[in-house]
C-alpha cells in the first residue's frame, strides 16, 4: 500500500515534510502576529477615542458653569463607564465569570425582577430602613443627652469610637446568633453601624452655636429647653444630616454583610453568596446593580431633605 492509503508518511516524506513547515512556519506566525496586533490597535484605539472625546465633552460642558451641566456630566460620565466596560468585554472576550458585559447585567435584571424585588423588600425594607431609622433617632437622643450631661459626653465617646472600630463581619455573626436568621438581626446590625455617626455627629453639630449666641438666649431668659429647640439643634442640621447622609450607605451595606452570616432564602446578601458559589456571576451583579440603585436614591432622598431643611445655611447657598 501506498503511504497515502496506510495513513502513514515516509520516512523521506516526513522530513520533506518538516522542512516545509520549517519554512512557512515564520511567514504564518509574521502574518498571524500582523493581523493580531492591527485588531489590538484598531480596538485600542476606538476606547481611547471614546474616553477622549467624554473628557472633552465634560470638560467644555463643566466650564460652561450652567445647570444644565452640572446634571448632564454625571450622566454622560456615567454612560460612558457603561459603554467603555461593555467595548472592553466585547472586544477582548472578558469571560462572564470575570466580568459580564453591562447588557447581560440588564438582560438578567429584566428576567429577574420578581427575584430581585423580593431580595430587596427583605433586605432594604425589612432590614435597612428599621435599623437605619432606630439608630439615627438612638444617636441624636443620646447627643443631645451627652450635651446636656457633660459625664455621658466623656464616657460614650471613647466607648463609641471603640465600638465604630470593630469588624462587621465580627459583630454579625453574633446578632444572628442572639436575634435568628430574621429582618432583627439584620436591623441590630444596621442599628451598631449607625448609631455611632449619629452620636458623633449630633455632640459636635450642638457646639456650633456660638458664645454669643448662648448668652443672647440667656438675656431672654430662654431656658434650656428653649436654647436647645430654637439655637443649638437648627445650629447642629448640618452636622446632623452629614450623619444621616454617611449612616444612609452604611445602613445597606450592613444589612448585606449581615445576611452572609444567615437569612431567609431571600435577600441580597443571601442571593449574592449562593450565586457566587453557582458562578452565576450576571446574578451577583445584578443583585450589586440593584442595591447600588437604592443607596444612591436614599442618599439623594437625604440630601434634598437637608436642602430644604438648611436652606440658611452657606454650604446650600453656594452648591444652590
Amino acid at each position: 500500500m501506498s503511504s497515502g492509503q496506510t495513513g502513514y508518511l515516509t520516512q523521506g516524506e516526513e522530513t520533506g515534510a518538516a522542512a516545509r513547515g520549517s519554512r512557512l512556519r515564520p511567514e504564518i506566525i509574521a502574518g498571524v502576529a500582523v493581523a493580531a496586533g492591527t485588531a489590538a490597535d484598531w480596538r485600542l484605539g476606538l476606547v481611547l477615542a471614546v474616553w477622549l472625546g467624554s473628557w472633552w465633552l465634560n470638560a467644555r460642558l463643566a466650564a460652561s458653569g450652567s445647570r444644565a451641566a452640572g446634571y448632564l456630566v454625571p450622566v454622560i460620565f456615567g454612560v460612558v463607564l457603561l459603554v467603555l466596560w461593555e467595548m472592553v468585554v466585547r472586544f477582548w472576550g472578558v469571560p462572564m465569570v470575570i466580568l459580564p458585559a453591562p447588557s447581560a447585567i440588564w438582560a438578567k435584571i429584566l428576567t429577574s425582577t420578581h427575584l430581585l424585588w423580593e431580595d430587596f423588600v427583605q433586605t432594604f425594607v425589612k432590614g435597612a430602613l428599621p435599623g437605619y431609622a432606630m439608630g439615627c433617632a438612638a444617636g441624636v437622643f443620646v447627643g443631645i443627652l451627652a450635651d446636656r450631661f457633660g459625664f455621658l459626653q466623656r464616657g460614650l465617646l471613647p466607648v463609641g469610637n471603640f465600638m465604630a472600630a470593630l469588624p462587621i463581619v465580627g459583630t454579625a455573626p453574633i446578632f444572628v446568633m442572639w436575634y435568628g436568621f430574621g429582618w432583627q438581626s439584620k436591623a441590630a446590625v444596621v442599628f451598631t453601624m449607625v448609631f455611632f455617626p449619629m452620636l458623633v455627629n449630633t455632640v459636635a453639630g450642638l457646639k456650633e452655636a456660638s458664645a454669643a449666641q448662648r448668652d443672647l438666649m440667656r438675656t431672654y431668659a430662654a431656658g434650656s429647653g428653649a436654647t436647645l429647640w430654637k439655637l443649638k439643634l437648627p445650629a447642629a442640621m448640618p452636622f446632623v444630616f452629614n450623619g444621616l447622609k454617611i449612616s444612609s450607605t452604611l445602613a445597606l451595606i450592613g444589612a448585606i454583610v449581615a445576611e452572609f452570616f444567615g437569612s431567609p432564602i431571600v435577600g441580597m446578601g443571601f442571593r449574592i453568596s449562593t450565586s457566587v458559589g453557582q458562578l452565576a456571576l450576571d446574578m451577583v451583579w445584578a443583585e450589586i446593580a440593584v442595591a447600588a440603585l437604592a443607596g444612591s436614591l436614599f442618599y439623594g432622598a437625604v440630601a434634598l431633605a437637608e436642602r430644604g431643611v438648611t436652606f440658611w445655611h452657606p454650604s446650600q447657598r453656594m452648591g444652590g
